[in-house]
């Protein structure tokens, strides 16, 4: 669907992206894992190209966040270091847009990696050897926790162990965040959102964001309980508000997960239905951390199940029509720039 872009002057920065390359993997997977890659990714590949294509389609992006996805993993470096390689890899796509050669957007301005916390301190050599690997633009990590009973809500590309924030050993690994001064992204599903809110009062110190609305589920067994189940997602929320070390990423609900919509790849819906669909959850978020804790994400390509890139903002566009100047500049680009640490991307 083609759209005239809203407030094409608003400065973004999209704080949460992949870039990836599955194509020499594909033949490896068993079908049921190929199947489902094929449909939430649209295809096997979103690389510099792909991202420069969608961030210079219409929405004035000053900049990026790059995401752990698993990607680029480093041959022949260990289970420990591996995820080395897809950082060294990041801050050469990170390097070409720098050069200018591609427009102003600087994409992948931040790069945020993963290190297996579970390992306890001994991760905080890998995070030393990732911060190495970023020439000065590895932020933090992500270390998802995304695990439901129902294997289908998932699928195996994106299930991990239950329980994995509660971990005494992945806490051993997670204060090593604090000495060096990193962030944490958090991806767990709504059922699981106690597990952020513990490790958040536990470490109350440490800079945690939590991805995608904190995932509402409406696949697998929760198909078609979005509604019933709104309130307890709503009550969990508001709590870990209460917390002032969390922020929010304000987007993902276009992913499959959600169900929001419940069909794609490529819905093809307008940014009104969209706009309409996501309202109870945005508005809930906002109300609940403020425009300063608050930052809209695209995860695409994965949320390009539900829209294309030019729609998806123009979506979160339509949910901030009555917001203060001062209030869209933290949301689009502030919170993210502070939270990251590349206020240098905002304007003067």
């Amino acid at each position: 669907m083609s759209e005239a872009i809203l407030e094409p002057d608003l400065p973004i920065i999209d704080p949460h992206h992949h870039l990836w390359d599955l194509r020499p993997l594909m033949g490896a997977f068993p079908e049921p894992v190929h199947h489902f890659i094929s449909s939430i990714a649209l295809s096997a590949y979103y690389t510099f190209n792909e991202l420069h294509a969608d961030t210079t389609s219409g929405h004035n992006i000053i900049g990026t966040v790059f995401m752990e996805c698993g990607a680029f993993y480093k041959a022949g470096a260990g289970d420990e270091l591996k995820v080395v390689g897809e950082v060294e890899y990041v801050n050469g796509v990170a390097a070409q847009s720098a050069s200018g050669l591609y427009g102003s957007p600087r994409m992948c301005h931040a790069i945020v990696g993963h290190a297996d916390l579970t390992r306890g301190s001994r991760a905080g050599a890998v995070l030393d050897a990732l911060a190495a690997a970023g020439g000065g633009r590895f932020r933090g990590i992500r270390h998802a926790a995304a695990w439901d009973a129902d294997p289908d809500v998932l699928g195996p590309p994106f299930h991990h162990p239950a329980g994995i924030y509660l971990d005494s050993k992945f806490r051993e690994g997670f204060a090593e965040l604090g000495k060096r001064g990193l962030t944490f992204d958090a991806w767990l599903l709504e059922p699981q959102l106690d597990d952020v809110l513990s490790l958040a009062k536990a470490f109350p110190n440490q800079p945690i964001v939590l991805d995608h609305c904190g995932t509402p589920l409406g696949m697998g067994s929760y198909h078609g309980k979005l509604h019933e189940r709104f309130d307890t997602w709503r009550a969990k929320i508001r709590a870990i508000a209460e917390c002032p070390n969390v922020s929010i990423k304000l987007g993902g609900l276009a992913m499959s997960f959600a169900g929001l919509p419940d069909h794609g790849p490529a819905a093809g819906l307008s940014s009104e239905t969209l706009a309409a669909m996501w309202r109870p959850y945005i508005e809930t978020c906002i109300e609940a951390f403020g425009p300063e804790r608050g930052m809209f994400e695209s995860n695409y390509p994965v949320d390009k199940w539900g829209a294309s890139y030019p729609v998806l903002w123009n979506a979160f566009k339509r949910l901030t029509h009555g917001a203060s100047a001062s209030e869209k500049r933290a949301l689009y680009a502030g919170t993210a720039a502070k939270f990251y640490g590349i206020e240098d991307l905002l304007p003067a």
